[in-house]
């Protein structure tokens, strides 16, 4: 059995590179949700004309890994304080948001958010119930493994 879940944390290459190395997780993919174009072109959505979202989907096998894990991971390699940006990426593809598929999904996404806010922190990530999801080219995906190189945005910072 698994489970999926999309994380949108800025460029959507490093975040994928982040989660591939989590032991229980099934597979990872870089795409699109959240917005209002159908099949957008990662051209389209960095013209800030389709409303989506640069997001990584997380297919993960519950038993091996619980979703707190990897949310706690989400908030640990981007910066959720920030509004349509991430470092020197900017615009609304850039935003911090969760696209949780069930409600234990969304209840450890407000218990996280609130514990974090608890901390001093001012999270400005988003709740949002997962829509469809748009795959993007495939030169984008498994981009750093490819390319042999490692992610500008995404830096794990120790928080929980």
């Amino acid at each position: 059995m698994t489970e999926i879940v999309y994380f949108a944390g800025g460029c959507f290459r490093g975040t994928e590179y982040q989660f591939k190395k989590v032991d229980g997780v099934r597979s990872t993919s870089v795409g699109f949700t959240g917005g209002h174009v159908k099949n957008p072109s990662y051209r389209e959505v960095c013209n800030k004309t389709t409303g989506h979202a640069e997001v990584v989907e997380v297919v993960y096998d519950p038993q091996k890994v619980s979703y707190e894990k990897l949310a706690k991971l989400f908030f640990e390699i981007h910066d959720f304080t920030q509004v349509n940006r991430q470092g020197p990426d900017v615009g609304e593809q850039y935003r911090t948001e969760i696209f949780y598929t069930s409600e234990e999904q969304k209840e450890i996404s407000q218990k996280l958010t609130e514990l974090l806010r608890n901390m001093g922190y001012d999270v400005v990530t988003q709740l949002t119930k997962a829509t469809e999801y748009y795959l993007a080219e495939d030169y984008h995906q498994d981009y750093y493994s490819k390319n042999e190189s490692t992610p500008y945005c995404q830096i794990y910072k120790k928080i929980f």
